[in-house]
């Protein structure tokens, strides 16, 4: 678009262009928005991303915010090759923030099973007898898993990742500390439920933090394959930890160890840069127009309203709404939900399969807690089987395959394996132990459990980091706030439905209600392109990349104008390193 001389001004700042002209009405959107208009007659038209200043022509289906006039010349931007942008950042700058990530969500999935090891030892020392009460520890921890991810999802596409990471994660180091030295039952419960808020943070944020940093989408299921190894092998390493602290120290020095453990990995986050990239565009924006003195100068997300009543109307309800009125994510979190519940009644399973004198095998307290490892073996051979996925998926690209450039076959099929596996586990664990069958039947159930848990939830979650991107947080967080209402409600009917209906037929019931949901996957293969094409979130994600993309090919053409006359070369002001 040509501009006249009366319309442009050209400032020259440390070698950057800032080229300004006839101010337009810009709106926002959340994550990424800008000008809606090409020229001034048009600023009365309402747009997908446009609302009238009267109110009266809101669109429904973006969260957009009527913010005036301001010259979208002077919006900030990356550029594809800035290396500020996270995508641009060095293989060691993101192999630090893979680290940290995982290494986080390990130290939360493990705080979440930790007293599975020493419950009886916690029990005898608070004289708790009733077998209702012994899985609280974890089911409070869970509930905590349940109210975190309402905060730090959105609020970490608010103000940023590292920030919410590093303030709740605080909050559980404090907390896990207390829980070492805590006075009574009820105190300890509290303290546990206020551990699992500050330990959602890793579980909600992770799957944003990779969405960041990783543009390729090889390289993000790569690193979320990781994600859910953490997530899967916490939990069945803690009992084994747990039980053998107990057993040789005190019940204390469990939460005693968890504290060292959070402690030591605090350094990581404390020196992780922030990588959610319209906070780093609105920190530009603060930089130059300090550099320059001219107020004018505007990064998309300071667009948007930062009223209380916008954060909580809108950025704080988005999860619910598209857990509501997205069939991926409502769907996703249904199977993830009972696939997790499943996963931590385990906790209170093996002990009455395993551990004391009154179970199947009658093992010790410690040894016991071994039971658990071939699901930690199970959840690492996930790892390999996605790759080879990820090889065989490259050559079909390579060669054009119609089927390989379908979002749905890039992770879903693996779902479509990890679901039989997992039911097949649980009828596997349920009719192998019994007295008189050797140990090792049972305990070898554990491997296919873990792989099939672990395949699930790579695909499902990946699957919603693909389809909702910038959102990632927000459906990563209400998939964690379900899965944890089931994981912190399921354990709490373990012991009255296994002595009612026995260990067989205990987990031939939670195989069936498993069979069921392997039809999610396959459903989602055949029509989830309909799907997407029908959600308004996905439309609204695909138009702003869209007019984002011609936005920023129409300021290079004019800045290129421009540089013929006055020293080609220079750059404009959203390529501002």
């Amino acid at each position: 678009m040509g501009l006249g001389p009366d319309d442009e001004v050209r400032q020259s700042v440390k070698g950057t262009s800032i080229l300004t002209h006839e101010s337009r009405p810009v709106v926002s959107s959340p994550g990424v928005e800008g000008p809606t208009q090409s020229d001034t007659t048009a600023q009365r038209q309402p747009t997908l991303f446009s609302v009238e200043h009267d109110g009266s022509s809101e669109n429904s289906l973006s969260d957009e915010v009527q913010v005036g006039r301001v010259d979208p010349r002077k919006i900030v931007y990356f550029s594809p090759s800035d290396p500020e942008n996270p995508y641009n950042w060095s293989k060691g700058k993101k192999l630090y923030m893979f680290a940290t990530g995982i290494i986080t969500v390990f130290n939360s999935t493990l705080g979440s099973s930790l007293p599975s090891g020493a419950i009886s030892f916690i029990a005898k020392h608070f004289d708790i007898t009733d077998d209702i009460q012994l899985p609280l520890p974890i089911s409070c921890f869970l509930a905590g898993y349940v109210v975190g991810p309402m905060l730090c999802g959105p609020l970490s596409e608010n103000n940023g990742r590292k920030p919410v990471l590093l303030a709740f994660f605080l909050v559980s180091t404090i907390f896990t500390m207390a829980s070492a030295v805590a006075p009574s039952w009820p105190t300890l419960l509290f303290f546990r439920f206020i551990c699992g808020v500050g330990l959602s943070a890793p579980i909600s944020i992770a799957g944003g933090l990779y969405a960041d940093i990783y543009d390729d989408p090889r390289e993000r299921g790569v690193a979320m394959a990781w994600f859910i190894v953490a997530t899967s092998s916490g939990p069945v390493v803690a009992p084994v930890i747990s039980g053998f602290i107990a057993e040789n120290a005190t019940w204390r020095w469990v939460f005693g160890f968890a504290t060292l453990f959070s402690v030591a990995t605090l350094p990581l986050i404390i020196f992780m840069p922030e990588s959610f990239g319209p906070v780093l565009l609105s920190r530009r924006a603060k930089r130059l127009r300090r550099e320059t003195g001219d107020p004018d100068i505007i990064a998309k997300a300071e667009l948007q309203k930062k009223t209380f009543r916008h954060v909580v109307t809108v950025v704080m309800t988005r999860p619910y709404r598209m857990l509501f009125n997205e069939v991926i994510v409502m769907s996703c979190c249904a199977y993830c939900a009972l696939a997790y519940g499943i996963f931590y009644l385990y906790f209170e399973a093996y002990p009455i399969i395993f551990q004391g004198p009154d179970s199947v095998y009658k093992w010790s307290w410690g040894i016991s807690g071994l039971a658990f490892l071939p699901i930690g073996i199970g959840s690492f051979l996930a790892a390999p089987i996605l790759l080879a996925w990820d090889s065989y998926l490259a050559k079909a690209q390579k060669r054009n395959a119609k089927w390989a450039n379908q979002e749905e076959y890039r992770r879903l099929p693996l779902a479509c394996l990890g679901g039989p596996l997992y039911v097949v586990s649980l009828f596997w664990i349920g009719w192998s132990a019994k007295p008189g069958m050797h140990w090792l039947a049972p305990v070898a159930s554990g491997v296919p459990f873990g792989l099939g848990f672990v395949l699930i939830f790579m695909a499902l979650l990946n699957y919603l980091s693909d389809s909702y991107m910038i959102f990632a947080a927000s459906a990563q967080g209400i998939a964690s706030t379900c899965r944890s209402v089931f994981g912190a409600l399921l354990p709490l009917g373990a012991h009255r439905m296994f002595s009612s209906l026995g260990v067989p037929w205990a987990c031939s019931l939670l195989a069936f209600l498993s069979l069921g949901m392997c039809l999610i996957p396959v459903a989602f293969i055949k029509y989830g392109d309909q799907i997407r094409d029908n959600s308004s979130f996905c439309k609204q994600l695909k138009a702003m990349q869209d007019q984002e993309a011609a936005e920023r090919k129409d300021n290079e053409a004019e800045s290129a104008d421009v540089g013929e006359g006055e020293g080609q070369g220079q750059e404009t002001i959203y390529e501002k390193v």
